[in-house]
């Protein structure tokens, strides 16, 4: 799925990103809003992980999804 359609469905898509991601917030997720960098920045932040690895993640996901 691309980011367009990501951003479009991304209400529908952040129980897939908790399940993911279970460090992320529902108050991450709002804040994130579709927004691949802002989702990217948050995987950083809270996992602590680089960015090449975090985008790498959020590549991965949105690809099964």
């Amino acid at each position: 799925m691309n980011w367009d359609e990501m951003k479009g469905k991304w209400k529908q898509m952040t129980g897939s990103a908790k399940e993911r991601w279970g460090k992320l917030t529902d108050d991450d997720l709002t804040s994130i809003d579709g927004q691949r960098e802002q989702l990217v920045g948050k995987i950083q932040e809270k996992y602590g992980i680089a960015k090449a690895e975090a985008e790498k993640e959020v590549d991965e996901w949105s690809s099964k999804v």
